[in-house]
């Protein structure tokens, strides 16, 4: 086996999970969701073909997503997930274990960074390095973060959205909240059970939010139909909803978003303040993908924001990147580089 897929870098999500190879870049990006038999404890699908089956499963099978606001929720079905991604891409050998890099949430606890370090060895890691998400996302999104002066990502997953300021190398300012694009699916949810009665997957959710939601005021109102539940008959009944409405339903939640981008320019020292201010926002992640986002951020802050090229691969190509580098690797990962 060639010693380019020997170092292996994990963008372990709580929507999606993507792997990365030294030499290759992006190799595989799938849903983080797990099928399985409930009885036997066998993996019985991952990734797309078990979202597929999300909400759908007879009583014997179960679908999960093992990660919860970016951490690991379900311990043995990350093992599985990850595994079955791993040998996906790197077939399974008996002469070497890969050098694993993960990333994790700047918010983590030692408890929870000691979980990921467990999951990696136990899916095989000869050793297992980690890498904060927003340090990863910033060099995927082609930020020059070594010059002497700032740079500020802001990173909306599906689980957690990360914002921090960078510079020499280095993180100067962070913050986190668990609000980020399963939350804003799930505001969707509650929002059409509240005003019309009915029940929908967040499935359903998530694709109403992508092709008619926006973070403000859109230009003109689309409309969509939507199947569900009525709670009161429990018969099958199709609504109707606007931008209008989804963009009510998301409000609450795109405002923490936004208080949390505050307060990170707030801690941050006034030199760099203003490089941000003159060079801008860089936004990535699936959030980035909501209409109007950028728009919404900069009448909020006065601040240019942009986002990135390709924003759902960021952390992925950041993590590919660093591997590629092994200074880049030993400044931006915890753990020694062998």
């Amino acid at each position: 086996m060639k010693s380019m897929s020997r170092e292996i870098g994990i963008d372990l999500g709580t929507s999606y999970t993507r792997i990365s190879l030294r030499g290759r870049g992006l190799v595989l990006s799938e849903p983080t969701v797990v099928a399985i038999n409930k009885i036997t404890g066998e993996i019985l699908a991952v990734g797309n073909q078990a979202k597929e089956m999300l909400g759908r499963t007879p009583d014997s099978i179960v679908a999960v997503r093992p990660l919860k606001d970016g951490i690991i929720a379900d311990f043995e079905a990350t093992r599985m997930l990850i595994q079955n991604l791993v040998y996906r891409v790197v077939p399974k050998s008996l002469f070497y274990k890969p050098k694993v890099v993960i990333t994790i949430p700047s918010s983590i606890t030692d408890v929870e960074e000691r979980a990921v370090e467990g999951v990696g060895y136990k899916a095989g890691a000869k050793a297992v390095y980690l890498m904060e998400e927003v340090m990863a996302a910033a060099i995927g999104a082609g930020l020059q973060i070594e010059r002497p002066e700032g740079s500020m990502i802001v990173d909306i997953g599906g689980g957690t959205s990360e914002m921090a300021v960078m510079s020499l190398g280095g993180i100067v300012t962070e913050n986190s909240v668990k609000v980020a694009g399963d939350k804003l699916d799930k505001d969707i949810v509650e929002y059409i059970r509240t005003r019309f009665n009915v029940l929908i997957g967040e499935t359903e959710a998530e694709e109403i939010k992508k092709q008619i939601g926006s973070a403000s005021s859109a230009m003109t109102e689309e409309r969509i139909s939507v199947k569900g539940r009525n709670l009161s008959n429990g018969l099958p009944e199709t609504v109707t909803v606007t931008t209008v409405d989804i963009n009510e339903a998301m409000k609450d939640s795109l405002e923490i978003i936004l208080k949390a981008i505050k307060t990170t320019l707030e801690k941050t020292p006034p030199e760099l303040s203003s490089d941000v201010m003159s060079k801008g926002i860089v936004l990535c992640g699936g959030g980035a993908l909501l209409k109007n986002i950028d728009r919404y951020i900069n009448e909020q802050t006065g601040i240019p924001v942009f986002i990135a090229e390709s924003p759902t691969e960021c952390v992925a190509r950041g993590v590919a990147s660093a591997l590629e580098n092994i200074e880049v690797l030993k400044k931006s990962t915890k753990g020694r580089i062998v």
